[in-house]
C-alpha cells in the first residue's frame, strides 16, 4: 500500500499557519477544509458509523489539498447496538472536543457528538487555537468517570449556560446536579467570533448550529453541507489550496507510511526506518 503524497494532520497545518506573519487561515481554505470534513462525516453517518474522536490531529490533509478523516480506533456502528456504548467505552472524544451530553454523563448518545467536535475544529481553524481548552479531571478508577467541571465551565463561558427551555432533557443527565452548581454564564459566542476578527454572518450561524446544546436540535452533517455558508463566495474547492501559493510543509515519512504491507512482511526490526524528506508537493516513488 503506497501513498502518492505525504500527509499532515490538520494541527500541523494550523501550526504552520501560526507563523507571526499569518494571523488567519484564508477563508477559502477554512471553508473548503470544513466542507470536506463534513462530507467525510456525512459518509460515515450514512453508513451508521460514529467516529467518536474527531479532532484536528485525526484529520489528514494531503499536499494536493484533499482532506481525509482518519483514526477510527474509537469508531462504532450504531445501527443496531447490542448494548450501551458506555458499557464498552466509558470515555470517548478528546476532552476539548467532547460534546456537552457526554460531559454530563450521557450514555445513550447520537451522531450529534461528532458534529459538536466538527464545530470545535471549525472554531480552531478560525482562531488558530482551541475554543474550549479545559483541564481534564482524570479517572481515579476504571469504574468512576468524574464530572469534567473545568471543561464544562470553558464551554459555558463562551456559549452561556444551557437552560431546560432550550434543552428539555437536560435534567435527565447523570451530572445535571454537578452542572447546576457551576457559575451561570450568559451567551458570548458572538463576542468571541468578533474578537478573532471574523465577520461572516453565515459562518457564524453555521458555528451556532454546530454548537447547539440539545443534540436533538444540533445540525446534522448532511444539513451542514447544504448550509448557505457554503453557497456564497469564496466557493468550496476539492483542493483546499486552490488559488493560493502555498508551501506545503515537508515531513519525514517512514517505511511503514510508504508501504504498510511491505513493512509488515519484512519484520526484521522494531526500529522505524526513515525515508528522506523531499518536496511533498511532488509524487513519491513507491518503496520497494
Amino acid at each position: 500500500m503506497a501513498f502518492e503524497y505525504a500527509e499532515h494532520d490538520l494541527l500541523q497545518i494550523i501550526h504552520y499557519h501560526t507563523h507571526p506573519d499569518r494571523k488567519q487561515i484564508p477563508e477559502s481554505i477554512v471553508k473548503s477544509v470544513l466542507w470536506q470534513i463534513l462530507n467525510g462525516v456525512s459518509y460515515l453517518h450514512q453508513n451508521w458509523v460514529l467516529h467518536r474522536d474527531l479532532k484536528p490531529a485525526n484529520i489528514m490533509l494531503t499536499a494536493d489539498g484533499v482532506v481525509k478523516v482518519g483514526d477510527l480506533g474509537l469508531a462504532r456502528l450504531y445501527s443496531d447496538p447490542l448494548q450501551s456504548f458506555f458499557t464498552g467505552d466509558k470515555v470517548v472524544v478528546t476532552i476539548w472536543y467532547r460534546a456537552p451530553e457526554l460531559l454530563l454523563g450521557g450514555r445513550h448518545y447520537t451522531p450529534a457528538i461528532d458534529l459538536w467536535a466538527v464545530g470545535c475544529i471549525f472554531a480552531e481553524l478560525l482562531a488558530l487555537r482551541p475554543i474550549f481548552k479545559g483541564e481534564e479531571a482524570k479517572m481515579d478508577s476504571k469504574k468512576t468517570v468524574p464530572f469534567q467541571r473545568n471543561q464544562f465551565q470553558k464551554v459555558t463561558d463562551i456559549l452561556g449556560s444551557p437552560t431546560v427551555e432550550q434543552w428539555p432533557s437536560l435534567v435527565k443527565y447523570p451530572e445535571f446536579p454537578s452542572f447546576h452548581a457551576l457559575k451561570p454564564c450568559k451567551p458570548n459566542l458572538d463576542s468571541w467570533y468578533r474578537s478573532i476578527d471574523c465577520h461572516n454572518t453565515k459562518g457564524f450561524r453555521l458555528l451556532q448550529s454546530l454548537f447547539e446544546y440539545d443534540p436533538a436540535k444540533r445540525i446534522t452533517a448532511q444539513e451542514a453541507l447544504m448550509h448557505p455558508y457554503f453557497s456564497e463566495a469564496p466557493q468550496v474547492s476539492m483542493n483546499v489550496f486552490q488559488g493560493h501559493k502555498y508551501n506545503y510543509p515537508v515531513r519525514r515519512i517512514t517505511v511503514e507510511d510508504v508501504d504498510i504491507k511491505g513493512a509488515a512482511y519484512t519484520g526484521s526490526s522494531n526500529k522505524r526506518n526513515v525515508v528522506a524528506a523531499d518536496d511533498s508537493l511532488h509524487p513519491r516513488k513507491k518503496h520497494k
